[in-house]
């Protein structure tokens, strides 16, 4: 019975971190089945995430410092869509009037969602980690991960070379979270593929409700193709990263320390 208690708080607290995403995914849902009067249905999603966003941060869901990096995200993600529907790898086939070069500006608060479920399962699930490598290599790999996603158009794909250099410099990482009173562990190089594959799942649900299409989508839905997994998993590092740096930042001037450690990190590890 105690461990199906824990499982259950476990997916409570995950679910509650959700809340930006789910409320997307909900959205969509919506408009999909009911066309909003008077407005484009993307226009209608655009405004739908900013009331979120601003719910999140006037009910203190997220803090002003976490809506920071949340907004890096923003930019960060509007900028590969641009690069990426211009490129021909999805498409966003409706009309809308927030639309910048075939984008449509809801698109960044999609990748805003993905830092704001880190952010909120950090601090919900008090997450500490452990032998986290040097910000030198953690620098370098998250940005070579995202300049690939532009590259390899044009040069030979990287990602299983960045993939195989992570699981070299993460290979002593690991996370700690704790479920109420018990503290659990796992390896941060699983708890990527995880949410990586957990991402590919919601991005088949977000294309069958026409949040964007692929190439191979225009005639019929079809599942995502498997491989995304290991863009998302890619991409999910660059979340991590990120935001693992604001929390290095945040309690360095907390504490009036150099900004030398990661984020709460000790001897015996980084915690929230």
């Amino acid at each position: 019975m105690k461990l199906i208690r824990q499982f259950i708080y476990f997916v409570y607290q995950q679910s509650i971190s959700c809340i930006f995403p789910i409320a997307i995914f909900i959205t969509l849902a919506i408009s999909k089945v009911i066309d909003p009067p008077l407005i484009h249905r993307y226009d209608f999603i655009l405004i739908i995430c900013v009331l979120i966003q601003i719910m999140m941060v006037v009910s203190g869901l997220e803090s002003k410092e976490e809506l920071k990096v949340i907004s890096i995200f923003h930019v960060i993600g509007l900028g590969l869509e641009l690069y990426k529907v211009h490129m021909g790898s999805w498409a966003y086939p409706e009309p809308a009037w927030a639309k910048v070069f075939g984008v449509p500006l809801y698109s960044g608060f999609m990748y805003a969602s993905v830092a704001s479920y880190l952010c909120q399962s950090w601090s919900r699930l008090k997450l500490r980690l452990h032998g986290w490598p040097s910000a030198v290599w953690t620098a370098l790999i998250g940005c070579g991960i995202y300049l690939n996603f532009f590259t390899h158009h044009y040069l030979y794909d990287m990602r299983w070379i960045l993939t195989a250099l992570l699981i070299v410099v993460f290979y002593r990482t690991y996370v700690e979270f704790s479920v109420k009173e018990v503290t659990y562990r796992m390896p941060l190089v699983l708890s990527f593929v995880l949410i990586g594959f957990l991402i590919w799942i919601a991005e088949n649900i977000a294309t069958f409700l026409g949040a964007w299409q692929y190439p191979y989508q225009r005639l019929a839905w079809s599942f995502v193709d498997f491989g995304k997994i290991s863009s998302w998993f890619l991409l999910v590092i660059i979340s991590f990263i990120i935001v693992a740096q604001l929390k290095h930042v945040k309690e360095s001037l907390r504490r009036g320390e150099p900004e030398g450690l990661m984020a709460g990190e000790t001897k015996n590890g980084l915690n929230a």
